[in-house]
């Protein structure tokens, strides 16, 4: 195998993830656009829950967006920002969070068709709190990123989520005034050249095609 296969959704925010991992750390890998109402045989033979990212290497099965991207810093490290010890920690437990609390909200919020009896508002208003929680991190309005003008692990693992918070409801959104400095760093997020780059539409694989890369060639 010449390159790591990435099985990838180009909306899933765990994929997103591991393309902005990869992309940042410049490692190629041949990448596989799924549909996960119709997933590949060979895609269930190498992880049999199913979800987006995997990536398959020589010896390895990564399944999980977040041991993808220490998979990646282990071999490079892609984050110019030194943080301090209460940086990495406030990181690690903001990840959970979102992971948890946020996802679960998110979904019945923006997806409350396919659940009973939800509250749109009220999960909306937990998702909210979330971000006022967030926003006390970020300690200049013109900040790019969460921690400064340097990406970090807390930003690719978060922003895809809040991204799609904004989509749910953009009006609503750009209207809050608590979350000021979250939406501009969002904003400059889908701004960024690494956000278009992730973002390039690859046509669904089919076992017979040839093999596609990411990230493009610039």
């Amino acid at each position: 195998m010449n390159f790591p296969i990435l099985y990838s959704f180009k909306r899933c925010p765990y994929a997103m993830r591991a393309r902005m991992a990869l992309k940042l750390a410049n490692i190629k890998s041949e990448i596989r656009e799924v549909r996960l109402n119709n997933k590949p045989k060979h895609m269930i033979e190498v992880s049999p829950k199913g979800t987006v990212p995997i990536l398959i290497l020589e010896n390895e099965v990564i399944d999980e967006s977040n041991d993808i991207i220490n998979w990646v810093l282990d071999k490079n490290n892609i984050f110019k920002n030194k943080l301090d010890h209460n940086q990495k920690t406030l990181t690690e437990n903001l990840i959970q969070t979102f992971d948890s609390k946020f996802k679960y909200h998110l979904d019945r919020y923006k997806y409350s068709s396919r659940y009973e009896n939800v509250d749109i508002k009220l999960h909306r208003s937990e998702c909210l709190k979330i971000l006022v929680k967030l926003e006390k991190y970020i300690s200049c309005g013109k900040d790019k990123w969460i921690f400064g003008n340097n990406i970090n692990k807390l930003d690719i693992c978060v922003l895809p989520f809040i991204r799609q918070f904004k989509i749910a409801d953009p009006k609503w959104f750009n209207q809050r005034e608590k979350i000021k400095k979250v939406r501009n760093v969002l904003n400059n997020f889908i701004d960024s050249n690494l956000f278009k780059q992730i973002m390039h539409g690859y046509r669904v694989w089919n076992e017979d095609d040839d093999p596609v890369y990411f990230p493009l060639d610039e």
